[in-house]
Parts: structure tokens; sequence; C-alpha cells
């Protein structure tokens, strides 16, 4: 099956994970590339999005899986197609025949900013640099059977502090995101609930590259 590598950028962020599949959907649709569609009562279209990403979470490497109905095209001109239908904040940046299985998706490279209004609070870099060395940090994780707490620590593979400028620090991590899950989110959390002195005033983050379990670019 046809894949495609795509970001999700500027205002793109606030588009949800049903609306950016309803998004495609469309664009594929206004591109005149046809989408094949399951059988039964309720045909759905042939796309599927590997990892589903949180409202307000900037991406550059989000993959989309495809099939077209009876067409060939080249990838090249499947991307100027779709990038011509959709849009702003959504790019299609490149496409490709096959991909590798899903299941053999396991690492994210992500960036979670913390920004405070009056500044970084003093000692703040090194307490958070102290905090993930631990061997256990808890935090609250929403599951189908209901909250639960999670140690996050054993799927953080490297995690380093940098300060950006006096009122910016950020976490750049490379991170378990397949069996088990950890949310970049949950970075900012721990921080927020085991340094309440050090909770930033707003915080974000974004995809910046995902990996295979031996750290080899997944595509």
């Amino acid at each position: 099956m046809p894949r495609l590598l795509f970001e999700k950028t500027g205002r793109g962020v606030w588009i949800s994970h049903l609306d950016l599949m309803r998004l495609f959907q469309r664009a594929f649709k206004r591109a005149d590339l046809p989408l094949t569609h399951t059988q039964g009562f309720n045909p759905r279209a042939s796309v599927s999005i590997a990892l589903p990403l949180s409202v307000g979470v900037e991406s550059a490497c989000e993959l989309l899986d495809f099939e077209l109905d009876g067409q060939t095209v080249s990838c090249d001109e499947i991307c100027n197609r779709l990038n011509n239908a959709l849009v702003d904040g959504v790019k299609v940046l490149e496409v490709y025949e096959t991909g590798r299985k899903i299941r053999d998706l396991s690492l994210l490279h992500c960036v979670v900013t913390l920004e405070y209004d009056s500044g970084v609070p003093a000692g703040a870099q090194s307490a958070i640099e102290n905090l993930f060395s631990q061997e256990s940090v808890i935090v609250p994780k929403k599951t189908k059977n209901g909250i639960q707490d999670q140690n996050i620590i054993p799927m953080i593979r490297r995690l380093s502090v940098v300060s950006v400028d006096p009122n910016t620090i950020e976490l750049d991590a490379l991170v378990c995101c397949q069996n088990p899950t950890l949310n970049p989110a949950q970075l900012a959390l721990a921080v927020e609930m085991h340094l309440p002195d050090y909770k930033a005033d707003f915080s974000k983050s974004r995809r910046v590259e995902i990996y295979d379990q031996n750290e080899n670019v997944f595509r």
C-alpha cells in the first residue's frame, strides 16, 4: 500500500484526528485521486494514519497509508496534486510506493517546550535534569480502564534539558511511541506534578522524527 509523509504545523495543529482524516479524504477527491473503500453497509475510504496526533501538537513526521482505486499515478504527481488540495498547515512532504510495517515503528524524537512568563526560575534546569535521571517518575495516564499511574522513565531512551532563552526550556527526548506508548505531554505533566515550583506557564510539544527499535528512520 502506498504511503505518504506529511507535516502538520501552524494553524493545522488545531485540526483533530478525525477531522484530519476527513480532510485527507476530501483532498484526494478534489485532487481527482479516487480512493478504494471497504465493503459492507458502511464503506470507509482506505486511508489510515500511523500515530494519531493530539490537538495542538506540531509534527514533521506523520505517516498516512492509502490506496487508489484503479489509477496509476506517479508519487511526485500525487504529492503535487494533494498539496494543491490541502489547507495551510498540512503539507505532504513525500509519497512512496510501499512502507515498512507499522508494527516496526517504535521510537519518537520529540521536543517539549516549557515557557515561563516571568523567566525560567533559578535552578529549574538542573532540577528537571535530576527528575528524569531517577529510576521512577509516576504520572497518571488515561486508559480504556480509567486513570492509571504509570512510571514513564522506562519509556524514555534519552532526554536532555536545553535552555533556549531566558523564558524557555526545551526537553529534547527520544521516547517509546508504541507498545508501550509515552505521550510527550506526560513529560510536561511530570514536571508540573513532581516539581510544582518549576511548573511552566505554557507548554507545547512537537514530533520531530520517528524510528524503529534500532533508531533507523522509519518510513
